[in-house]
């Protein structure tokens, strides 16, 4: 887990009828001092005459002594006490026995000496134990939140978030941003996911949409000349969910006119390195790696590639041009490929294998063959009596394999063969421990393909959004040529748009922005939307451009992610105060909810 740094906490003015120190901050050099203090009891021991009870609050612990020979009025609220009730104490600071101090607390060297204990507030068992971190199923956790908020390291995970945000708005704020917050209540327009809707009571049959991103908005606000926005806006997705993705979700907006690419790398890189180095005992130097898109697809097989470890994608076509095992010779003769991925110093057994090649099927691939080479040139393999010697000894050449290593292989065509492995790769790492501990490995994938078809909607769709300008030089040969609705000058156009990647997770994207009408018009018309239905979805957008837009472009980290690496945390979700499960229900409220028939005839809504 990751170590983050200590901070100062600053209390501010504090009700000296309730306190007039935090739990956490009484030390030895205060010895003698009367002190009024307010928390929950962590813990309660009695030792017959004594009792000592660990008051807890925000800023930590500190023990509390109820003797009774000193104060039986005190003594005898202690013995009545339960954990988790919240008191009033009233006593004096005094150092702690020698050979009796706690080391594992930092108010370790003293105890205060209670002469009042007052119960402000009685509490029933808690259904967690707030002493322990974890270890209950989240559903248990999560149904008692607000419970599991008062562990001190769930608390302090969420104070950390709050230095982080306070660092981003800071770095922001110093650069001249303005912070401009945008309508929760939107309008519904086709952004990749589906919305959250919202009926109208006033117009109704009419729906808002929740925003999956403020995108119009943030470049309706360079329209508007602000010249750089940024915001932390609250973004609503409904889609399937898993470890890193919520139905709601924080990111951070940024946007700027008259930059470039560039300006967007300097900027992000400068904000994660300082912050980075302000809030973890880890550091991380710019300018981060790039690789195109393809690149990262062609050696990684992912678009978010995990540098914390190697095992790149190798071609090895090449080493069986002239096979005749019909699997491998039916492949490369239809166009397809033959990759594989170098594993040195180990080999794992068939029962290990057959674990990867469920990896692969994730990625499309029918099988996984092998290639072990053992001592004395003697090899094993799944391909077994196809297999050429000759073709196996080139493909540990091309892989720079030796004795000991195994080569996992994958045929068939291009796109399935990289992601296939780009499952294996990820497996291969985690199973033989191979991803570097303790560091943070960011890296900047770029060049997006512009267009996709998607076989789901049976039609071409923005791999990006629609709103991102393409290659220019490309661009400019697809008008040429006179606007080809197919072909490789359509679905090879790339995009200005660029991820930032950290540990194998895209923590964030962004785009060169179209900021010409007539182009956005057209990136419309090629997605299928008629010009009618364009002006029906984006028109207000299409008549902003008209008023003299300027270049822009930006960027959206997401908040919560940046967290969960920051933090080591395992899911967004525990970084979230009040999360949802991965069905999009809170387990807490109970939300979603059925409502009143009386609220849908206001809405003029009905069920089916």
């Amino acid at each position: 887990m990751t170590k983050f740094k200590e901070f100062d906490e600053v209390a501010g003015p504090i009700n000296k009828d309730f306190r007039t120190h935090l739990c956490g901050e009484l030390r030895a050099d205060q010895a003698g001092q009367k002190v009024r203090l307010s928390g929950w009891v962590h813990h309660r021991r009695d030792m017959g005459g004594v009792i000592f009870l660990v008051l807890r609050d925000r800023w930590g612990i500190v023990q509390v002594t109820c003797d009774e020979s000193i104060s039986p009025d005190a003594y005898k609220v202690a013995s009545e006490v339960k954990n988790e009730y919240v008191v009033f104490v009233r006593g004096t600071v005094a150092v702690r026995p020698a050979g009796l101090e706690n080391p594992d607390m930092e108010t370790g060297q003293i105890e205060v000496k209670a002469k009042e204990l007052r119960v402000l507030t009685e509490a029933e068992p808690s259904p967690l134990v707030i002493e322990q971190e974890g270890g209950e199923e989240p559903s248990f956790r999560w149904k008692y939140r607000y419970l599991e908020l008062r562990r001190p390291l769930v608390q302090k995970r969420f104070i950390m978030r709050d230095r982080i945000l306070k660092f981003i708005r800071d770095f922001h704020h110093e650069r001249g941003f303005v912070e401009i917050e945008t309508p929760i209540l939107g309008k519904s327009t086709p952004e990749g996911s589906r919305d959250y809707l919202v009926p109208s009571r006033i117009e109704q049959g009419k729906f808002y949409a929740l925003p999956q991103s403020p995108q119009m908005f943030k470049q309706l606000c360079m329209i508007a000349g602000f010249d750089k926005y940024f915001q932390l806006p609250k973004c609503f997705r409904d889609e399937d969910l898993r470890a890193n993705r919520a139905p709601e979700f924080t990111q951070l907006d940024v946007e700027m006119s008259f930059i470039d690419e560039e300006d967007i790398y300097s900027h992000t890189e400068e904000m994660l390195v300082g912050l980075i180095g302000a809030v973890t005992d880890l550091s991380v130097t710019a300018p981060f790696p790039r690789m195109t898109y393809w690149e990262a697809m062609e050696k990684y097989g992912t678009d978010k590639p995990d540098l914390r470890f190697d095992l790149p994608i190798i071609d090895i076509s090449a080493a069986f041009e002239k096979t005749e095992f019909k699997i491998f010779r039916g492949v490369l003769d239809s166009g397809g490929t033959i990759r594989a991925i170098h594993l040195a110093g180990a080999q794992p057994s068939r029962k290990e294998i057959d674990g990867f090649q469920k990896e692969a099927a994730k990625g499309g691939a029918k099988g996984l063959a092998w290639i072990a080479y053992e001592e004395d040139d003697k090899l094993r393999s799944a391909m077994g009596k196809h297999l050429d010697e000759g073709e196996a000894l080139k493909v540990k050449e091309i892989c720079n394999a030796a004795d000991g290593d195994i080569v996992l292989i994958v045929a068939g065509e291009k796109k399935v063969v990289i992601e296939s492995l780009g499952y294996v790769r990820s497996e291969l790492a985690r199973f033989f421990n191979l991803i570097e501990p303790g560091v943070f490995r960011l890296c900047w994938v770029t060049d997006f393909p512009m267009f996709e078809y998607s076989e789901h909607e049976g039609k071409i769709v923005s791999q990006h959004h629609p709103f991102t300008q393409p290659n220019p030089e490309q661009w400019k040969a697809w008008v040429d040529a006179g606007k080809p609705m197919e072909g490789d000058l359509l679905y090879g156009m790339l995009s200005r748009s660029y991820d930032i990647v950290l540990n194998g997770d895209e923590i964030g994207g962004g785009s060169i922005r179209i900021h010409d009408q007539a182009q956005q018009k057209e990136i419309f018309r090629i997605l299928g939307h008629s010009e009618e239905e364009a002006k029906q979805l984006f028109g207000f957008f299409l008549e902003a451009l008209k008023y003299g837009t300027p270049p822009h472009g930006g960027i959206a980290p997401g908040i919560d992610r940046i967290v969960m690496h920051l933090l080591g945390a395992e899911s967004i979700a525990e970084c979230m105060a009040f999360p949802k499960t991965l069905k999009a229900s809170d387990i807490m409220t109970e939300a979603p909810t059925m409502v009143s028939e009386e609220q849908l005839k206001d809405l003029g809504l009905k069920l089916r």
